[in-house]
């Protein structure tokens, strides 16, 4: 990497890791149950909620997903928690989000409840029993597991900017690149893989570049990527 494509990632991770850019993304769902949580008013659990359904619905419009994450926790009365253990869930053929149904939804809430009634977090799950405990995907070795792995970015990042950093027993330096097709493209465009697979392999690929840049901390990276998107475009209307 060049010193000039390095000099411009730190430019763009500093400026973009702020809030302000993200006011209509839905990492503001765990969000508010974070800062709920600090006040008292919320737990652990429902932001661990707030974050698997928001990084679920994270494809399409931004727009599109925040209406319709607000549709889910409205739905929920606010309480994801409670919601999810009481037992009750909406279960019907209509869409929640695009081809994402409320029947799929109360089967994700089915498998929460089942974990803890054994356990008190999500955090000890790794990307493989995300995908098969949780949301209830077949193994796909490939698979670039985008929502788990932006999933993981909020909860694990603990720098006080965006992310959450509510996992306090995980390593930052472990988190892998959400690859949506925007980073992908980006990440070819400024030279950070070569391959065109949107695969684990490409986003193990890129996060090891970012790794150069971001030593301690590799998915610092993907607000320098958002910021080298938004630098010739606007990535909030974009579809992820």
């Amino acid at each position: 990497m060049d010193a000039k494509t390095r000099e411009k990632l730190i430019g763009w991770a500093e400026k973009y890791n702020d809030m302000r850019y993200f006011t209509e993304d839905p990492i503001i769902f765990p969000r508010k149950f974070a800062l709920k949580m600090e006040e008292g008013d919320a737990t652990l659990r429902d932001v661990e909620i707030a974050a698997v359904f928001a990084a679920h619905l994270a494809w399409g419009r931004r727009a599109l997903i925040v209406r319709d994450c607000e549709r889910l926790f409205e739905e929920m009365d606010w309480r994801p928690e409670a919601y999810v253990m009481a037992g009750d869930w909406r279960n019907d053929g209509e869409s929640l989000h695009r081809t994402v149904k409320w029947s799929e939804a109360a089967r994700i809430c089915r498998r929460l409840r089942e974990w803890y009634s054994w356990h008190d977090s999500l955090e000890g799950l790794d990307r493989k029993e995300f995908r098969t405990t949780i949301f209830g995907s077949k193994e796909d070795p490939r698979a670039p597991d985008k929502k788990i792995n932006l999933l993981r970015r909020w909860m694990v990042r603990d720098d006080g900017k965006v992310d959450l950093g509510v996992w306090k027993h995980s390593d930052r330096k472990t988190l892998v690149i959400p690859l949506d097709v925007h980073v992908h493209r980006w990440a070819l465009e400024l030279g950070l893989t070569a391959r065109r697979q949107k695969d684990l392999n490409t986003a193990l690929e890129i996060t090891e570049r970012l790794r150069e840049v971001f030593p301690e901390d590799p998915c610092l990276g993907d607000f320098a990527l958002f910021g080298y998107g938004v630098s010739g475009s606007d990535r909030q209307n974009c579809d992820a």
